[in-house]
């Protein structure tokens, strides 16, 4: 079984600048013998669940069109972390995050911004921007 936890998030004056971190933890045999998809996700209150950044298993990277040239995704060679820095923080962006995985012996057709897609969830980091 796949852990996520995912921690960084703050209260933050629009403008500010945070960096959310997601841990992941329990890739049986090793992490090189799985395709590994990963993504940033969030939800704010009476809203979907929508994708914001992702990442996958060649390290090719897609980024939700409201948070280009601000957020960067990014992870670590073992993908044991996953992280996203937020530059130009807006009160728009405020949202509980989430980190996702997909993690399975063989890759396959990916929509990067589906929750469907994905077989692992963290618990969620909550970021509020204020005006």
């Amino acid at each position: 079984q796949v852990q996520l936890v995912e921690s960084g998030g703050d209260s933050v004056q629009a403008g500010g600048s945070l960096r959310l971190s997601c841990t992941a933890s329990g890739y049986r045999d090793g992490y090189s013998r799985y395709c590994i998809h990963m993504a940033w996700f969030r939800q704010a209150p009476g809203k979907l669940r929508e994708g914001v950044a992702a990442i996958d298993n060649d390290g090719s990277t897609r980024y939700r069109d409201s948070v280009k040239g601000r957020f960067t995704i990014s992870q670590d060679n073992a993908k044991s972390n996953l992280y996203l820095q937020m530059d130009g923080l807006k009160p728009e962006d405020t949202a509980m995050y989430y980190c996702a995985a997909y993690v399975f012996r063989l890759c396959a057709t990916w929509d990067p911004f589906a929750s469907s897609a994905y077989n692992y969830w963290g618990q969620g980091t909550q970021v509020t921007v204020s005006a």
